[in-house]
């Protein structure tokens, strides 16, 4: 009986690490897929995920989560850059190259890192957004 439980513990175990994995593949599989960091303004905490932004919005995904559903969703429309700026000494999360972006959004200040790489991307998506009447 001991060994069965065993078997089967280890057996969801092996299938929660694949459908983890699976699930990072998808995500960074799709096209406008980037590695990009988000903390609310005012949090101390910096959570890494993967954000997709094409259409009218950018969906992030955390990184460490088996949800299929984005835990962010910003409105590009209502998404306004108000500020950038390298990493300073609160952000040791963060790789020593990323950009900080501070943006204003419908549902309050957030702020994104990126790779510079992925930067001039993003911003031209971020101001190609048709005009608000």
């Amino acid at each position: 009986m001991t060994t069965a439980l065993l078997v089967v513990a280890g057996v969801l175990v092996v299938a929660l690490v694949v459908a983890f994995l699976l699930r990072r593949r998808f995500l960074l599989s799709g096209l406008g897929a980037v590695p990009m960091w988000l903390r609310p303004v005012g949090s101390t905490r910096w959570s890494v995920g993967v954000a997709w932004y094409g259409g009218d919005a950018l969906l992030w995904y955390r990184a460490i989560s088996l949800s299929v559903r984005p835990q962010q969703r910003l409105c590009r429309t209502e998404l306004q850059i108000a500020g950038r700026r390298g990493p300073g000494r609160d952000d040791v999360a963060l790789p020593d190259d990323a950009i900080v972006l501070t943006c204003e959004t419908g549902s309050g200040p957030r702020e994104l890192a990126m790779d510079p790489a992925t930067v001039t991307g993003f911003l031209s998506w971020v101001e190609s957004a048709p005009p608000v009447h």
